[in-house]
């Protein structure tokens, strides 16, 4: 929910103010960081994204208001869309399973330069683990010695192109914070990464769409996503990470073996040499189980990747009904890009980079990091471990004017907890809160103390640091990469 100035006081404008500046670290969650600050007119309309000096001068004369704390936007008073000069920004995506990257750039002439970013993370694993519980809850009661309940599991019909919740929960996320992003800057085009490797590109036999694919600077690029997907940034051999990955040959190619995707995978210098053209079978005949999980799982599917996969396709179909231009491409152009501007793995770079790019300037120091916390639960009513109620919570949710989830600010004068405290607070209905701050809860604040931020949206808020390798010279290899080799 947004919120104008009469509703966040003057104390909280004083502290966005000083916020802008770069506060001390002891108010915790109100330091966001970033190098811009998003501008609304006075009608609403998102004018382009201003330096944070002069922010800073708008709010001092009085020229424009808070519009929100987290992202920072303010709110101009004097000034239309139609009386600037507006040209506009795009949004990149990385979408992922737990986190999705978004990137604010603006481009010119292939030229890109990151405004802001933003990393999301999402709470999928816990809508499936919940849901798990609650079918093995509901099989419980139908296996014990009640009255009959008929399962209806078997005579329910899904749809075509549906969505588990779990999948759907990050679909829904990452459109609602690009709706979000719409509103607050003039976003005039989207560029998605589909897929995360080109499943066309990766066959043989068959001619493909694009030449760059298969001899062209893109070549090889989407087969080693895919190795590192599938067998998860690490030596097959030793199970060694973070260091570089050579792509080896299963049955060497000496020996009759061929290069398909499904007799390769990933060894780091050491074992792809003490190897070489030895059989796997006499390599590794001390060792049958590694053997036996080896060849195993390279004839297995890449499941986990198809689930990311099916993620994509329905987001880029979400994303189209926002109503503006969605460009897509691959995790393989993303990879190349990246190895071109010599910018660290990373979501939000990744969101950077996606599509056809000639390269990047720069990029935030700071990322904000999202995370989907709900808001709250119907259920009012808590049980112990046999599910006999213990407790009732109030009907309300609001307590002396806050709810928990709410971001705050509390300035305590005296006592053990003295002290400026900023971050999620959590209500009682004795009206003595807490507040989750990045160093810690501070617990038994009473509500006098407390001042309103910004009301819960269903999201924390948290800022770390982005990778700041230059992007004019390229980077040592990364670990977990792959470099040339093989046998």
């Amino acid at each position: 929910m947004e919120h104008g100035r009469g509703e966040i006081g003057a104390d909280g404008t004083r502290l966005l103010r000083r916020h802008l500046k770069g506060a001390s670290a002891s108010e915790g969650a109100a330091r966001e960081g970033h190098p811009v600050v998003f501008v609304l007119d006075k009608h609403g309309q998102p004018l382009d994204p201003c330096h944070p000096a002069r922010a800073r001068r708008l709010l001092a004369s009085g020229r424009a208001v808070v519009h929100r704390h987290t992202p920072f936007v303010i709110r101009l008073k004097d000034r239309t869309a139609a009386d600037s000069t507006v040209t506009g920004v795009r949004v990149g995506i990385d979408p992922g399973s737990k986190h999705t990257g978004l990137a604010v750039f603006t481009e010119h002439g292939g030229s890109r330069t990151g405004v802001y970013s933003l990393q999301l993370g999402h709470r999928g694993g816990q809508i499936r683990d919940k849901l798990a519980s609650r079918a093995a809850l509901r099989r419980g009661r139908r296996s014990r010695n009640l009255r009959y309940r008929a399962p209806r599991f078997l005579n329910r019909g899904k749809p075509e192109g549906r969505l588990s919740p779990s999948l759907l929960h990050r679909v829904n996320g990452t459109v609602s914070w690009v709706s979000r992003l719409t509103r607050w800057a003039p976003v005039t085009a989207i560029c998605v990464e589909r897929v995360a490797f080109d499943t066309h590109a990766l066959s043989a036999g068959r001619p493909l769409e694009g030449v760059e694919y298969q001899q062209g600077t893109l070549a090889g690029y989407e087969v080693r996503e895919y190795l590192l997907a599938k067998w998860g940034r690490r030596c097959a051999y030793c199970g060694t990470s973070s260091v570089p990955l050579n792509i080896d040959h299963i049955h060497p190619r000496s020996r009759g073996g061929s290069d398909r995707v499904s007799n390769l995978t990933l060894a780091c210098i050491t074992c792809n040499q003490a190897k070489n053209a030895t059989p796997i079978e006499e390599f590794l005949k001390t060792k049958p189980a590694l053997l036996a999980k080896i060849l195993r799982q390279a004839k297995a599917p890449l499941r986990d990747a198809a689930a990311v996969n099916s993620t994509r396709w329905g987001l880029w179909r979400a994303l189209e009904t926002i109503g503006l231009p969605v460009a897509t491409s691959s995790g393989g152009r993303t990879k190349w890009n990246r190895s071109r501007t010599g910018a660290p793995k990373s979501h939000t770079l990744d969101a950077l980079h996606v599509g056809e790019l000639e390269n990047v300037t720069s990029w935030p120091s700071v990322v904000l990091a999202v995370k989907a916390t709900g808001r709250g639960m119907y259920c009012r009513t808590r049980t112990d471990a046999y599910g006999f109620p213990r407790l009732r919570l109030p009907r309300t949710k609001t307590v002396r004017g806050f709810q928990t989830g709410d971001l705050v600010r509390a300035n305590v004068p005296t006592g053990k907890k003295a002290g400026v405290h900023a971050g999620r607070v959590a209500v009682r209905a004795t009206g003595s809160f807490n507040v989750a701050t990045r160093h810690g809860t501070v617990q038994g604040i009473h509500h006098r103390h407390v001042r309103l931020l910004q009301r819960a949206d269903g999201y924390g808020y948290a800022t770390h640091s982005e990778a700041r390798h230059s992007a004019a010279s390229p980077p040592p290899p990364e670990g977990g990469g792959i470099h040339a080799g093989g046998n």
